[in-house]
């Protein structure tokens, strides 16, 4: 059995887009599954705009004072570290 539909959304695709969505063998699930996929992976500084407001980035300025963004040298995925070492806070250290 299906996901129980409860309402219709709709929206405009370039024509390349369109094209690739139609070959998919279950659109419906696809974009459903896209559409979740990337709720699940908002950023939650800018909540998915892409954008800071002005107070955010002061905020994100502030922060970043003390974390850096770097990229791990195993998986090369981008993270945010912080300058203060699990030795420090353990030792009872404040950041």
């Amino acid at each position: 059995m299906g996901i129980p539909k409860t309402d219709l959304v709709s929206f405009k695709v370039e024509a390349a887009l369109a094209e690739r969505i139609d070959r998919m063998p279950n659109k419906s699930e696809f974009i459903r599954n896209a559409i979740l996929a990337a709720l699940d992976n908002t950023c939650p500084l800018c909540q998915g705009t892409g954008v800071l407001s002005p107070e955010q980035r002061e905020h994100w300025e502030r922060f970043t004072t003390h974390h850096h963004v770097q990229r791990c040298a195993d998986c090369h995925a981008v993270y945010l570290s912080c300058e203060y070492g699990a030795e420090t806070v353990s030792e009872g250290g404040r950041p």
